[in-house]
Parts: structure tokens; sequence; C-alpha cells
């Protein structure tokens, strides 16, 4: 009798999927029918728009029922969906709602977002910990042996040195700050990108706690710029990339020069607020990854991973000492 019991509960339960497998077929096939049928009503409908005859009355209505059902889904398009909340538009626009978005480690509005269930204080206190540890060593590798080229330069331009005797001195510049740099680079970005953002997660309850990928196995700088700044990126991706395609009906090519251009002009801009000078270094440097980008795709560099993350990691190790160096001297 029991096993007679189990097989019966598995033969129901066989036919209780088969049923509902078949339910959503059926309703799959209902609505590519519904779809299927719209479409060729409208279709009819362009064709006699088209050929100048006036619309009988059964075809304005057919008409004015296929805009109405446009209307209305693309308005629910328009208002998002919230599966946890009840957040949906408009109830979403409210001071609590952009307080809350302002507190949050993104730069992308969604009507809701993932969501831990509590604070885990000991996780905030280990970055905030491991924060001011690794400020205290980059102020050390700063003072040793940052803060003696820098004022080194300073001097030249204080002697009256020419710009052709201080570009004689750019090498030895440059080559005093390399690995200084290098490291001041690491561990700036592990500091924010790791513990600085994770730390505002974890306090705001933020569970997407995607910051940044392995950039460091970059094979290509489109690769780096994907994956090191994820929130900023993102940002670019929908509302500079996607709007330009959409709103200004650009190609993707000149969708992905703006994008980088106006990036480029922004991180200009900081220098400039740092130096207190225009040059434009920055602007140029970061420019010059699209053609290192479509080199990445060229036959010579594809399929060869190795060489493209070599590639890359010499472009990182001289990178940043090269633009302060330039700052500096010039």
């Amino acid at each position: 009798m029991g096993y007679s019991s189990a097989v019966d509960t598995e033969l129901n339960a066989e036919i209780t999927d088969l049923k509902k497998k078949d339910f959503n077929q059926r309703s799959s096939e209902l609505q590519n029918y519904s779809r299927s049928h719209e479409t060729d009503q409208l279709l009819s409908l362009i064709g006699t728009i088209e050929t100048g005859v006036p619309l009988e009355p059964s075809q304005v209505k057919s008409l004015r029922e296929l805009l109405e059902q446009e209307i209305e889904v693309l308005s629910e398009g328009l208002k998002g969906r919230c599966s946890l909340t009840n957040n949906h538009y408009p109830r979403n626009l409210t001071i609590g709602n952009i307080c809350d978005f302002m507190t949050l480690p993104t730069l992308v509005y969604e009507l809701e977002y993932p969501r831990t269930k509590k604070i885990d204080w000991l996780y905030v206190a280990e970055k905030t910990l491991a924060t001011f540890g690794i400020i205290v060593v980059m102020i050390a590798v700063s003072q040793s042996w940052i803060y003696p080229v820098v004022m080194d330069t300073v001097r030249m331009k204080e002697e009256g040195m020419t710009a052709q005797q201080r570009l004689q001195e750019f090498p030895w510049v440059l080559g005093d700050l390399l690995f200084p740099f290098m490291m001041e680079y690491l561990l700036a970005f592990y500091v924010i990108w790791e513990c600085v953002l994770n730390a505002v997660a974890e306090i705001t309850m933020f569970a997407d706690r995607g910051f940044y990928s392995d950039w460091w196995n970059s094979v290509s700088w489109d690769q780096f710029a994907r994956d090191w700044n994820r929130p900023v990126h993102n940002f670019l991706f929908r509302h500079v990339y996607h709007g330009s395609i959409s709103e200004y009906r650009l190609s993707r090519v000149s969708a992905s020069l703006i994008t980088f251009l106006l990036s480029a002009c922004v991180h200009e801009l900081l220098m400039l607020c740092i130096f207190r000078r225009l040059r434009g270094y920055l602007l140029i440097l970061q420019m010059s990854q699209l053609p290192l980008v479509a080199l990445s795709r060229t036959r010579l560099m594809r399929g060869r991973r190795l060489l493209g993350n070599i590639v890359f990691w010499l472009g990182i190790f001289m990178g940043p000492s090269l633009l302060c160096s330039l700052y500096l001297i010039i």
C-alpha cells in the first residue's frame, strides 16, 4: 500500500506538471496568435492609408483600439515595475526617495535596488580600519618618494630654468615617480572601490557590490574601461552612450567617441582643480585609448590575451607617473 501510494503521488505530480506546461504553452500560443493578428491588422491599415483611400468606420475603430493598446503598453513601460515595493512612478517622486538614492553607492537611478536585511557592523569596522590604515601607507609613500621629486621640480621653476632645460630632467623625474605612483594608484583603487564603497553599501544595506571586476586581467583598454569603475561605466553606458544613440540617432562608433570624450573632459577638469592649470595631457592620454582599442581588435592582437595583458600593464605602469611628470615639468 505504501508503495502504491507513493506511485500515485508521483503520477499526480507528473500530471499536474504536464497540465501546467500545457497551460503555459497554450497561453504562449494565444499571445503569439494575438500579436500576429494585431500585426496583420496594423499592416492592413498601413496599406490602406498609403493608398490614400479613406478608412472605413470599422477600420477607424480597429486603428483606435490598436493605438490605445500601444499607449497603454508604453505607459506601463514608462512607469516601471517594482517587485518588492509599491514605489513605481509617480509614487517614487518624493524627497525621501531622492535622499535614499543620493546615499547609495550608485550613479544610476532605479525604482528599487537589491537590499540586505541587516547591517554587518563588524564588516563596516573592518573596511573603516582598512581605509585609515591604507591612507597612512599612502601618506608615507608620498612623503618618502613623491614629495621630494615634486619639490625638485618646483625648485627648477623658481631658479628660472627654461622649458628646454626642464625637459632634459624629464626622464629622471619620470623614473623616480614610476614605482611610487604605481603603488599609490593601486592603493587608491583599493581604498575607494573596495573599502569606502563597500562600507557605504553595507551601511545603506545596498546589496549590489559589483563596483569593479577583474580589471587586472584586461587584455584591452575598452575592457579596462568597463571593469575598473562599474558605477561610472553604468552611468555613461546608460545616459551617454545609449542616450546618444536613442536621442540623436548616432552610430555606435560616434556614441563611443562622445562617451570617451566626455569622460576625458571630466577627468581633465579634475586635473585643472588639482594643478590649477589647463594642459590637456590627461585628455590626450585618455583619448589615445581609442586607437589602442582599435589595435587590440586587429589580427596582430586578436586572440593573444597574454600579449594584450602585457601591453595593458605597461600602460598602467607608465601612465600615472608620465601624467604627473608632464604636469610638473612642462
